[in-house]
């Protein structure tokens, strides 16, 4: 489009009568317009406001104020668009005139006005490429890709686009039909309208998998609120409602110590209740506490409590173990602290707080012999080899080593020859201990040798072979803790220059040259040829009290005072392999059987608990531990229940002693 000449009828043809109301709604001089208005007899209705846009007084009937801040008022305009139409037909200055928006009053444009130049948009010359006639696209006639498959398909019509106009092609009849059976099948689908309503959601919706809601991963559901009881009731049972007494207490209280929030009433009929006074301030408080309360997510994980507890083996196919108590050795008037059985299984000695060591025969309990000591006996120890007839004891700061002579004549006959053939070395060493021989009387009773400690002795462990024995003197004081002795050349010697913590209990490995010295929290191992320290286990207990060795020597048991017993794999690791509390008091004795898979653990709540302890040959496969028997039978006195256990040497039966008395068998 281009637009050239200047003529004042062309020029104004550009331009609606709108913007030349803005353009020349001025542009007559002050003169002229106040000779005009003295010709019309008419007061000054110049628009005062300022440069403001107009649009601001299209809702008022005013358009302004005059300099004495009355308001000017807009002229009547009466003409509705027939007389529009009318005025411009017939009215021959009607392209001269416009309305001067500042005052809203039509203005006659004189013949100066109407010359002025028009502002040429356009350049004057015709170009060879109109910029409104350019041509088409390439892609405006050529089909899409996607086209192509549509018209390819033969349930669908051959769609393409001409000058953004879609054109659909001619179909045959057998197209048709197939379109018309597509339809039918639901294979063509009509599109649904958007939907351009706003969707709400229920922010605590019920966890309904199906709900919009339930989809989402991070929805937390909110509190329930308590169900109504009794109290809640228009009419409760008398014991809801409160006295008088109970109504004053209730009114005294504060509102965040009292039990309930409101005071239980009773009405004789439905239609008797009023509105509840604090229904809208309750609901408040509800919408408050799911708006305002943070709530954690607990991440729930679908297990079955079946799966958590290991598969382990019935009790019925671990037999044998202890199951009754068959046998109970009565005679000793004080708690037996402990007991041990010869190698043989025949016979059983045991030592009490009484100052007496009793030996007894297994099979009818029936006591043989009583020997009395110079103090409360705290520990009894048979020797272990089978060609040896000796057996321990310790009271006070002594140790007694007495042969009593049961069983075989011959092994005890051999047993005196042995002690002595004992020949003094010509250089007397100083030894912490003072050994003597028994003679007279004592020898009469059984009394062979008898060690003299500098302090109170509390256990007594032999070695395997039955030439070697250690002793224990707990004292926080002095490095002087524990003592081994060698019977045949009467020799003992301190293994420990410097002692770290109160020793508890020690044992020999059964195979072996390794030392297990239990101190309260740690298991020291020794190598006693390198003379160094191998291992160190941690027990994870406040107190060690007992420690037991597997007779395979690679596994250790320890019980303590805090009602744990702790198995310990010493190719596995120095920690516990596994920890049991099974007992609801402090652990007094654990034991080991030498040759079926059990150990048992004896606690001051009165029990002795049998357990089935496998272990393989195979390294890679970890020990079975199963409880199969809970053994009751001792009672608990003064707070003492079961003291100490020991297993029969050759069958499954195990002997505890107790602070009732007694020794009991259980077969």
């Amino acid at each position: 489009m281009v637009c050239c000449g200047t003529a004042s009828s062309r020029a104004l043809s550009c331009f609606h009568p709108a913007a030349l109301s803005e353009t020349l709604g001025s542009c007559g001089t002050q003169s002229e317009q106040e000779e005009d208005d003295e010709r019309r007899g008419l007061a000054d209705i110049r628009n005062t406001v300022g440069n403001i846009p107009m649009e601001w007084y299209k809702d008022y009937p005013h358009i302004g104020y005059d300099l004495e801040g009355k308001k000017i008022f807009k002229p009547i305009r009466n003409k509705d668009e027939l007389d529009e139409f009318l005025d411009k037909m017939e009215n021959p200055d009607y392209w001269r005139t416009v309305q001067n928006k500042m005052t809203g009053e039509d203005i006659r444009l004189s013949d100066e006005q109407v010359d002025l130049p028009a502002i040429d948009f356009f350049s004057s010359e015709v170009m060879i490429h109109p910029v409104t006639n350019r041509p088409r696209d390439k892609r405006s006639f050529i089909p899409s890709l996607i086209e192509k498959e549509k018209a390819r398909s033969p349930c669908s019509l051959p769609i393409f686009t001409v000058n953004h106009e879609t054109v659909t092609a001619s179909v045959s009849h057998h197209q048709v039909g197939k379109l018309v059976h597509a339809i039918k099948m639901g294979w063509i689908k009509p599109r649904r309208p958007k939907e351009t309503t706003p969707q709400y959601y229920d922010l605590w919706a019920k966890e309904d998998p199906n709900s919009i809601v339930g989809r989402h991963s991070m929805h937390v559901p909110a509190p329930k609120m308590r169900l109504p009881g009794h109290e809640e009731s228009y009419n409760p049972p008398p014991e809801y409602l409160l006295s008088e007494e109970e109504r004053l207490a209730w009114a005294q209280q504060d509102p965040e110590d009292r039990k309930l929030s409101y005071l239980p009433q009773k009405f004789p009929y439905l239609r008797a209740v009023p509105a509840y006074s604090r229904f809208i301030h309750e609901r408040f408080e509800r919408c408050l506490d799911l708006y305002l309360c943070p709530r954690q997510r607990k991440m729930r994980v679908n297990v079955n409590p079946e799966d958590l507890i290991p598969k382990l083996p019935k009790p019925k196919d671990l037999q044998p173990f202890p199951t009754t108590q068959s046998l109970v050795y009565r005679g000793h008037s004080s708690l037996v602290r402990t007991i041990s059985v010869s190698p043989s299984g025949q016979w059983l000695v045991s030592g009490s707080d009484d100052c007496t060591v009793r030996f007894w025969e297994v099979c009818t309990a029936r006591c043989l012999k009583t020997v009395e000591v110079g103090g409360a006996v705290k520990c009894v120890a048979w020797n272990p080899n089978p060609s040896i007839c000796l057996v321990a004891i310790s009271y006070d700061d002594k140790v007694l080593l007495m042969n009593p002579s049961l069983g075989d004549r011959l092994i005890s006959s051999a047993t005196d020859q042995l002690i002595s053939s004992y020949e003094e070395p010509e250089e007397e060493r100083e030894q912490p201990v003072q050994w003597s021989v028994s003679e007279g009387e004592e020898h009469e009773r059984g009394h062979r040798l008898v060690l003299n400690h500098p302090k109170v002795v509390k256990q007594v462990t032999w070695h395997g072979k039955g030439d070697y024995m250690a002793c224990v003197m707990p004292d926080n004081s002095s490095t002087l803790q524990v003592l081994i002795h060698q019977v045949s050349k009467r020799r003992t010697q301190n293994p420990f220059r410097k002692s770290k913590g109160l020793v508890q209990c020690v044992s020999f490995h059964p195979v072996r040259p390794y030392f297990f010295v239990a101190t309260q929290r740690y298991v020291r191992v020794y190598n006693l040829i390198k003379q160094e320290l191998t291992k160190k286990l941690m027990a994870n207990c406040k107190w060690i009290s007992s420690m037991a060795v597997h007779p395979a020597g690679d596994n250790v048991i320890c019980g303590s005072y805090d009602s744990r017993l702790a198995w310990f794999d010493l190719d596995l690791s120095t920690k516990p392999y596994k920890v049991l509390r099974h007992h609801k008091k402090a652990l007094r004795s654990v034991a080991y059987h030498r040759h079926y898979p059990l150990f048992a653990s004896g606690s001051d709540d009165g029990n002795v608990i049998v357990c089935h302890g496998m272990v393989y040959n195979d390294l890679l496969q970890n020990p079975l531990i199963v409880p199969v028997k809970v053994l009751k039978g001792h009672s608990i006195t003064h707070d003492l229940g079961v003291l100490d256990v020991s297993f029969h040497p050759t069958q499954p039966w195990v002997f505890s002693s107790g602070a009732d008395a007694t020794v009991r068998l259980f077969t």
